[in-house]
């Protein structure tokens, strides 16, 4: 039964990207369980329009692979590690997700069969089908990648029709918003200007890889309350990343 909203939706899959670092909230460290909470329902009230949604998390709020690289630590270890942390904030997110009644499944691209599921694209994209939020876990399973670059090829594998990356601000800037009161947001920007000019949108493997297939980028807050729903109806501020 298809609900009296879903016609104005502009995206009918896509993958939400958000940092490790949204999940915890005002600490300095570690998971905000409200603050996740928050997030979920975010989700859930998209869900609810109908769209099929994936979503990639990073993990900086728990391990982040460069820093330990940068402090001596090998750097595939310190990325493997990396990739455990996403695990870890996964399940946080299903936990939150299933508690609002949302069917989700985490998908590993590291196999670890106890707790989640690997990666096989038919069964992911049958998720989808099925109105599962499907969780990308573990990055691409490889080290020297981001999150970022995970999000754009699970985007890409899945068929989505767009990336939203989920910010502290309402779009891309030409400069941090926090720091600089004249700072200007674009309302669109190319895939080109985003490498040309460092906006800092992805990094640049992610971008190149959104470029060579087309796929609009969506940057918005993600501590707008109802943003995310907001901009799949049409409405909201953003910035879209696209050529």
């Amino acid at each position: 039964m298809t609900g009296a909203t879903e016609p104005t939706v502009t995206y009918k899959r896509v993958l939400l990207k958000i940092s490790g670092e949204a999940l915890m909230g005002d600490q300095g460290f570690g998971l905000h369980p409200p603050t996740v909470q928050r997030i979920a329902n975010e989700v859930k009230s998209v869900h609810d329009l109908g769209v099929e949604i994936c979503m990639v998390i990073g993990g900086g709020n728990i391990f982040r692979g460069l820093q330990g690289s940068a402090q001596g630590m090998e750097r595939t270890t310190a990325d493997y590690m990396g990739m455990l942390a996403t695990v870890m904030n996964a399940l946080a997110m299903q936990a939150a997700l299933e508690s609002l009644g949302v069917f989700t499944r985490v998908i590993s691209a590291i196999p670890m069969d106890q707790v989640c599921e690997p990666y096989i694209r038919r069964r992911a994209v049958r998720h989808l089908e099925k109105k599962r939020v499907c969780i990308f876990a573990a990055g691409t399973g490889n080290p020297y990648f981001t999150t970022d670059t995970a999000a754009t090829l699970r985007a890409n594998e899945m068929g989505c029709e767009a990336i939203f990356k989920g910010t502290k601000v309402d779009g891309v800037y030409d400069k941090d918003p926090k720091k600089h009161a004249d700072a200007k947001r674009y309302d669109h920007v190319t895939y080109d200007e985003v490498l040309q000019k460092h906006l800092g949108v992805m990094d640049a493997s992610a971008i190149a890889l959104a470029r060579d297939n087309s796929l609009p980028i969506v940057v918005f807050s993600l501590d707008e309350p109802g943003g995310f729903r907001g901009i799949l109806s049409g409405r909201g501020t953003y910035t879209i990343v696209k050529d």
